[in-house]
């Protein structure tokens, strides 16, 4: 592909359509993500007691099921990006795609 091709891509309203919506649905998920596990990380850090209560009288502590959470949101995040990419970026790249395949 010749630059002129990647220049008129790029200057697509379509193009620009996927690349800001996905770089907004990145940041946030990221943002999400990052508050989720750096604040578990400071907890762990400062506030090591709470963590280490137990819940009821076995020997399971409260850090155990936020950890496991930590977890779970992490992949809970991903699935709603691939169901985003799905339903709305495939589409327009798909466009995206078909407008230009003909010219090359």
């Amino acid at each position: 592909m010749d630059k002129k091709m990647i220049e008129k891509i790029k200057s697509d309203p379509d193009f620009q359509k996927l690349v800001s919506e996905r770089s907004r649905v990145m940041v946030v998920l990221t943002l999400i993500e990052l508050f989720v596990y750096f604040g578990f990380i400071l907890m762990v850090a400062f506030n090591k007691e709470f963590l280490a209560s137990k819940l009821g009288e076995g020997v399971v502590t409260v850090g155990i099921p936020i950890g496991i959470g930590v977890i779970v949101i992490s992949f809970l995040l991903t699935g709603i990006y691939v169901y985003i990419a799905n339903k709305d970026y495939d589409e327009l790249s798909e466009k995206i795609k078909n407008k230009y395949i003909k010219e090359v």
